[in-house]
Formats: structure tokens, sequence, C-alpha cells
């Protein structure tokens, strides 16, 4: 285990903030994690994070973050149909994909190269091109914070919606994921039609495979996406909001144009890069914060903002759109104070 005081944070967050942890903790096993927490000698408030994809600092963290460092992957089960992954919460996210690809096991190509570890997506539910972390996830292993003990979720105890989980709600910072347990397909099953896939594959002159599937993907994030060490971000930083089947008859009334996804009879799925496109932010900025001129979705560092100045950036816009549309879009990101 590796402990260090006022240390700083910029490489454990992808926006870029130049700021310290008044502690700073990573453990390697869940042995170390349980010994430390039994210890009780944390400095509270107590803080655990991945690769920080998903965090905006506000300032100095005033605390103790909790790092892991836990890797590896395991075959756990399997039959002819399918086989149940267990890997390291401390593992890269996209390792794991490019893992379950090179083994030809189906199920994760779709959620290629979204930054963060494999824990974070056991937390935010993480999800592209029609595919969610859910889909594929079988059970979270964690230990409780507040006695040291280990807990086993199943899926269906994880409470999983569109960007969110038990673990971002009524058990927020109750539990450290250590482990997922993912289970993949043996036998060929894509989600093409979400975004561009399929139309890109038949551009290329390409069949569905999983290395091409994930070849494109990462093409396409990285053509709308830029890379957090060029230009600090975390990715999409508003969810796509719902919105009733009614309210959704209305806009379409009015911008007959507006994409949508519908999620049941009652709700429809609007994306919230094509409002913020149409308030006109795509490309501007105030100060040092701005919006990524290729993908109105994501705010950007231009080189020494601070968490304030994008969450400022972010209340311009979240009001722009509110004033429009008449519709409440929220942060997918974490403000950390």
């Amino acid at each position: 285990m590796k402990e260090y005081t006022d240390y700083p944070i910029l490489k454990y967050n992808t926006f870029g903030m130049d700021v310290k942890a008044s502690r700073f903790v990573e453990y390697s096993s869940v042995d170390e994690l349980k010994s430390f927490l039994a210890s009780r000698d944390v400095a509270l408030p107590l803080l655990h994070i991945g690769g920080g994809s998903n965090l905006l600092f506000l300032s100095d963290f005033k605390g103790t973050i909790l790092h892991s460092a836990i890797k590896g992957f395991s075959i756990e089960d399997e039959s002819d149909e399918w086989i149940d992954i267990k890997a390291g919460a401390g593992e890269v996210w996209d390792d794991f994909v490019a893992y379950t690809v090179s083994e030809g096991w189906y199920g994760a190509e779709n959620l290629s190269i979204i930054p963060g570890e494999v824990g974070a997506s056991a937390v935010q539910n993480i999800g592209a091109y029609g595919v969610e972390a859910k889909d594929i996830i079988l059970k979270v292993h964690t230990v409780s914070v507040s006695d040291a003990s280990e807990r086993v979720f199943t899926n269906g105890e994880c409470r999983y919606s569109y960007r969110n989980s038990i673990f971002k709600e009524e058990l927020k910072g109750k539990y450290i994921v250590t482990y997922v347990t993912y289970r993949l397909r043996k036998k060929a099953e894509y989600h093409l039609s979400y975004g561009n896939i399929s139309a890109e594959l038949e551009r290329r002159g390409l069949e569905p495979s999983l290395e091409n599937v994930r070849n494109v993907i990462i093409d396409v994030r990285r053509s709308k996406l830029p890379e957090p060490s060029e230009l600090g971000n975390a990715g999409s930083f508003f969810m796509n909001p719902m919105v009733s089947a009614q309210k959704f008859r209305q806009l379409q009334e009015e911008y007959p144009d507006m994409p949508h996804y519908p999620v049941d009879d009652n709700t429809v799925k609007v994306p919230a890069g094509w409002m913020i496109d149409r308030c006109g932010w795509k490309g501007r900025n105030i100060g040092p914060a701005g919006v990524y001129q290729r993908q109105a979705l994501v705010l950007v560092n231009l080189g020494g903002a601070t968490g304030n100045d994008i969450s400022n950036l972010a209340n311009e816009i979240i009001k722009s759109v509110k004033d429009k549309f008449g519709v409440d879009i929220h942060p997918e990101v974490n403000y950390i104070n």
C-alpha cells in the first residue's frame, strides 16, 4: 500500500485540474483495503476514485482519496454459450475491452475507448452506442467502508438505470468496488444500429467482427472527442435527458429534425448535445473553459481553467437549453468540493 500527503492529483482527473489531496492512499489487494478501513486511520471526507474521467475538482480535496491498484482477469465460470470474467477494479477499462475482443468474447466491444477503470464501470453504468455496462455485469464485488466486510451485489441489486446505480444513490460512499464479474457471449451478437456504426462498417467495406467493430468505434469516438492528454475533458459532460412523449411531440412540432430515441411508450430520450449545439455553444468559450468544436456535449479545459470555470460554463449552458427548449439537462460529471 502506498500513502502520500498533500499529493498532486493532476494525473487522476482527466479535466487536468491542478489540485491536491490532503492524503492519497493506493491499495493493491482486498486485504490491504480492508486493513486500511479497519484501522480507522482515515482523514475525512473519504473519496474513492478511478481514472478521474468523471470528476470535476472545484478545489483541493481536504480529506483522503483512495485509489485501487487491484489488477488481473480470471475466468469464474463458462458454458458453451457464455463466459464469466472477473476483472480487478483498478484495471484500465479499455484494456479490459481489448482483452475480451482478443479472446473472441462478445458484449464489451461497443464500450471501447471509454476512459476510466473497471470499478467505475459498475458504479457509473457507463454506456455507448446502444450498450451499457449493466448489459454485461453479472456481479459486483465490494468492501463496506463502515466495517470492512465483503459483499457481492448481483446485477439486480445494483439497481441500474441510465448512468446510474445504487452506488450513486442510497449506497453512495458506503461500498468500494474491488472486482467486477462480467458475463460475455461466445457467439456473435452485435449492436450496430445506434449511431453510425453499421453505416461506417459498410462505407469501409467491412463485415461485422469484434475487431472491426472495435476499430470503427475507436475511430468514431476519437473523431468526436479530444484526448484528455491534449485537451482536458471528461468526455460527455451532460446526460441525455428523458422527456415525456407529450413533451417530445411538442418539441417535434417546432424542431422536426430533432433526433430522438424512444425509451418506452411514455418516455423519449433526446440528445443534450444536439440541443446545446442549437443554442450556439459549439466551439464557444468563457475564458479558459470551452465547448469542444466537434462535439457540443464535451466541455474542455483550454488551459489553466479551474473547476469553477468549467462549472460556470456548464450553468450557462443549462440555462440556455432550459430557456430555448424547456428541458432540464444535468451533468454526468461529479463535482468534487
